[in-house]
């Protein structure tokens, strides 16, 4: 009946939990396409593009405004002994108001005008120069990204793994110990062993039993931590697939981590060539028309002008210097991270291999001893059978059988972890 019991809970777990299943592949597709990081690096590299639009239509279109001023400049006359209120005098001279050599009795503007910045081929190719290397950088952030999220979601989904494991261990356990209560139920009816013996049996039962319902929690709970990892919706009980994760080559021949010291070291140089544009000539062309007027205008006024502008910074304090010596000590700076960060990471990832090769020794032993427990239960329950065996040395024997295949699966999921570590590093 207990045995019926079990496989009937069997069935439904198997339900429940096989009704889907998903790869590691699965979440790291989802964990990429819902990446906040992800999608700002690829925005940013769409700002990019835009921010270049808008620098080459500054550099190489013209500008037009229109421009319009007003100006009064109204006076209290006090010429032939009267005080009069003039808006715009036609030459008083005792008064009170602004000067009219100032003034001239006022000024009237309006009009358009129009500049055009000349020769900015050079300044554009320094700024399309940044916007590439921008680029660049966003897109080794999404690499880098995407690499991080596969480090993250394959730690995870070993911790599902290993739950998953741990309540299929805990399942083939109980199968065998309902199978040995059965038969001792059997062995009890015919007096060969006493009742207290299968109670402690059931005891034991019972222990697994809750080592069973642990692990199934410990695997819904992993599996919802998997899924806010990769940003997925999902409060589905799913299956989960075993993963291969293997060592990548080594060595490798250019770690792309050090991509991103190149990287900011180009930034660094284009940042400067941006700032020595502010030292080149400049040259543009303006013109405009309009009213340009003094007193009350009148359509006479009306006219246009044009001309050139030029400017050149020959000296600002030595600021240049300054700032090429800024340059050079953030170059310096990436530099000496740049070596510690290959310093550190060769270490690791000797480290990480003395580890996996140390586990790997640890496993295959391991199964061995696991190997022969397995042999020594088929040999305990003939005699058990026979009545010839203490219910407590299989009760301890079924007990060192469990920690010994705990310790195993420890073994085996701290192995993956180690390789889904070195593989992190070694990129």
């Amino acid at each position: 009946m207990k045995r019926s019991i079990l496989y009937l809970l069997f069935l439904i777990y198997s339900l429940a939990i096989y009704a889907q299943t998903r790869d590691l592949n699965f979440y790291l597709e989802q964990a990429k396409n819902n990446s906040p990081l992800i999608h700002k690096s690829t925005n940013e590299n769409e700002l990019v593009v835009l921010d270049l639009k808008q620098v080459k239509s500054i550099l190489s279109k013209p500008g037009i405004n229109i421009e319009g001023n007003i100006l009064f400049a109204p006076i209290i006359s006090h010429d032939n002994n009267s005080n009069r209120f003039e808006w715009v005098t036609e030459g008083a001279t005792v008064y009170t108001g602004y000067d009219l050599a100032a003034t001239d009795g006022g000024q009237y503007q309006a009009g358009i005008s129009i500049t055009q910045p000349l020769f900015t081929g050079s300044a554009f190719r320094t700024y399309s120069n940044k916007a590439g290397i921008s680029q660049e950088i966003n897109n080794n952030n999404i690499s880098l990204t995407i690499h991080e999220l596969e480090q993250l979601v394959g730690y995870q989904y070993i911790l599902c793994l290993k739950a998953k494991t741990q309540t299929q261990n805990c399942l083939l356990l109980l199968h065998q110990i309902d199978e040995q209560s059965a038969i001792m139920q059997k062995l009890v009816e015919h007096a060969l062993y006493k009742q207290t013996d299968l109670m402690l049996l059931q005891i034991e039962r019972g222990n697994y039993e809750a080592a069973y319902h642990t692990s199934q929690a410990d695997y819904r709970n992993n599996l919802y931590d998997l899924n806010l990892t990769c940003g997925i919706n999902d409060t589905a009980i799913v299956d989960i697939e075993p993963a291969n994760f293997e060592l990548n080559p080594y060595p490798i021949s250019q770690s792309k981590f050090l991509t991103t010291y190149k990287l900011d070291s180009l930034n660094l140089m284009a940042d400067q060539s941006i700032y020595q544009q502010k030292y080149k000539p400049q040259l543009s062309w303006f013109a405009n028309t309009g009213l340009n007027a003094v007193y009350m205008p009148d359509y006479n006024r009306l006219g246009f002008s044009t001309g050139l502008t030029f400017s050149w910074t020959l000296f600002d304090g030595h600021q240049r210097e300054i700032e090429q010596q800024k340059t050079r000590v953030n170059q310096n700076t990436l530099e000496f991270e740049k070596q510690n960060f290959i310093t550190q990471t060769d270490v690791q990832k000797q480290k990480i291999l003395n580890q996996i090769q140390s586990l790997e020794q640890r496993v295959t032993i391991a199964k061995e001893q696991i190997n022969q427990y397995e042999r020594l239960i088929s040999a305990y329950q003939a005699e058990l059978s026979l009545g010839e065996i203490s219910v407590m040395d299989l009760r301890l024997l079924l007990n060192d059988l469990f920690v010994k295949k705990q310790e195993l699966l420890t073994l085996e999921m701290e192995r993956l972890t180690l390789i889904n570590s070195y593989n992190y590093w070694n990129y």
